[in-house]
C-alpha cells in the first residue's frame, strides 16, 4: 500500500494512470498524450508497475501498458474506511470539529477585552456506579485523580491536590503519547480548595496558566454528591471569573474537555467497583 501511494503521488504518474484508465496504451502513445519524453515516461511506467498499479506486455516491437483495477480498489476501500472513521458520530474527529467551531466563536467574543467571559457557567451531571465515599476518593486522592483528570488524548503528568480548605492544587498534563516528555506541556493549572465536606461537597478555584505563567481565567468548580441507590448523583458547576482576552482558547475547550474528563471518571469508577 505504501509503495502504491508513493507511486500515485507523482503528478506525471497520476496523468498516466488516468490515460490508462481509458484503455491500454503503448509507451510512445502515452508519452505523446502526456506531453513528455518517452524515456521519462518509461521510467514512470516502470515505477507504477513495481507498485502494482499497472501491468505490461510486449507486443512485437511495442510494450503496451494496462491499468490493474485490483490494487486501486484495495486503496479505495482503505480510504473509504478512513473517511468513515473520521465522520463517525461521537468519534475523535467529531470532538475536534466541535472544538474548532467553539474556538472561532470564543475568539470573536474575546475581542471585547478583559472580563468578556465573567459569569459564564457550565453544568455537568453524571450518575456514577459507586457510593459517595468512593466517588470522593476519586475526586480528591492524587493517584485516583490522575486516572481521569485530563481531557481525551491527554494524560496527567504532574498533580498535587490537598483536599482541605486552603489546600494547594497543581495540575499539569501532556499528550498521551508524549511518554518521554519531548513535547511542550499541553496545559498547567494552579488553584486552591475552598470547601471540602467528604462525600458531600467539594469546591475549589482553579486557574489555567498562559504560556507566560499568568492566569488565563479563574474557575470556581463546585461538586455536589448525592446518594442515588447504590451509586452517586454527581453535579458539577464550572463558573468563570477574571477572564482575560487570551483565555478564549481555554474556554472553548471547557464543555468538551471537562465532559470527557468526567466520562473518564465514570469509567474509572466502573472499573474499580465490584
Amino acid at each position: 500500500m505504501d509503495g502504491l501511494l508513493a507511486a500515485l503521488a507523482d503528478p506525471a504518474r497520476w496523468r498516466l494512470v488516468n490515460l490508462l484508465a481509458e484503455r491500454p496504451r503503448p509507451v510512445g502513445v502515452l508519452a505523446e498524450l502526456a506531453g513528455a519524453r518517452q524515456p521519462q515516461t518509461t521510467k514512470h511506467l516502470q515505477a507504477l508497475e513495481r507498485a502494482g498499479a499497472v501491468t505490461s506486455q510486449r507486443t512485437g516491437r511495442r510494450r503496451v501498458y494496462a491499468l490493474r483495477a485490483g490494487p486501486l480498489r484495495e486503496l479505495a476501500a482503505e480510504l473509504d474506511r478512513l473517511a468513515e472513521a473520521a465522520e463517525r458520530t461521537g468519534g475523535p474527529g467529531s470532538a475536534f470539529d466541535r472544538h474548532r467551531r467553539s474556538l472561532r466563536t470564543e475568539r470573536l467574543a474575546a475581542e471585547q477585552g478583559p472580563g468578556w467571559a465573567d459569569g459564564r457557567s457550565f453544568a455537568f451531571h453524571r450518575s456514577l456506579a459507586a457510593g459517595p465515599g468512593e466517588v470522593w476518593r476519586h475526586l480528591t486522592e492524587p493517584d485516583l485523580l490522575a486516572r481521569w483528570w485530563a481531557p481525551q488524548d491527554l494524560r496527567v503528568s504532574g498533580l498535587a491536590f490537598d483536599a482541605a480548605p486552603g489546600g494547594r492544587i497543581v495540575l499539569e498534563y501532556r499528550d498521551t503519547e508524549d511518554t518521554g516528555g519531548t513535547d511542550p506541556v499541553a496545559g498547567r493549572a494552579e488553584g486552591t480548595v475552598e470547601l471540602a465536606s467528604p462525600g458531600e461537597h467539594l469546591a475549589y478555584r482553579l486557574s489555567p496558566l498562559l504560556p507566560d505563567g499568568s492566569p488565563a481565567f479563574t474557575a470556581r468548580v463546585d461538586h455536589r454528591l448525592r446518594p442515588a441507590g447504590a451509586g452517586t448523583d454527581l453535579r458539577v458547576e464550572y463558573r468563570i471569573t477574571d477572564s482575560t482576552s487570551p483565555s478564549a482558547d481555554f474556554i472553548a475547550g471547557i464543555e468538551t474537555g471537562f465532559g470527557q474528563s468526567l466520562d473518564a471518571l465514570a469509567a474509572s469508577i466502573g472499573t474499580d467497583t465490584p
